[in-house]
């Protein structure tokens, strides 16, 4: 499994790219894996300010729906439209082009809180 070392993790097993106050957010490859075969992904939180751990979306699977929650408090900006049609896109490529969203942060100091790929490795027993 692949884990890149620029971004930062949640132990609900999101990613999160921190660019200055806008991120980009999506699934781990640790994630997409437990869940099987992507066949959906439901995000209908654009323009919503959201807390840090609120519900931002959905991905469904073949045998499961899976909530989507925020790494960091913001506004949601823009979702990956191509996830429509080919949501398979969170199974082959998790961290490129299976991205769910891009934000703007609010609260940048909650980043504290994340983990870093040293402590997700050690969250999931990698």
């Amino acid at each position: 499994m692949e884990f890149p070392g620029n971004l930062r993790y949640t132990k609900d097993h999101e990613w999160i790219k921190i660019e200055g106050n806008t991120a980009t957010v999506g699934i781990t490859d640790f994630a997409q894996h437990e869940l099987g075969d992507i066949v959906f992904v439901d995000i209908n939180t654009v323009g919503k300010t959201l807390k840090e751990n609120e519900i931002f979306g959905t991905v469904e699977a073949v045998k499961t729906v899976s909530d989507l929650y925020l790494p960091m408090s913001g506004t949601i900006n823009e979702i990956n439209a191509d996830l429509e049609a080919n949501p398979e896109n969170v199974n082959s490529d998790p961290y490129g082009k299976g991205w769910m969203m891009k934000m703007t942060i609010s609260n940048p100091a909650e980043a504290d809180a994340l983990l870093d790929v040293a402590a997700y490795k050690q969250l999931i027993g990698e």
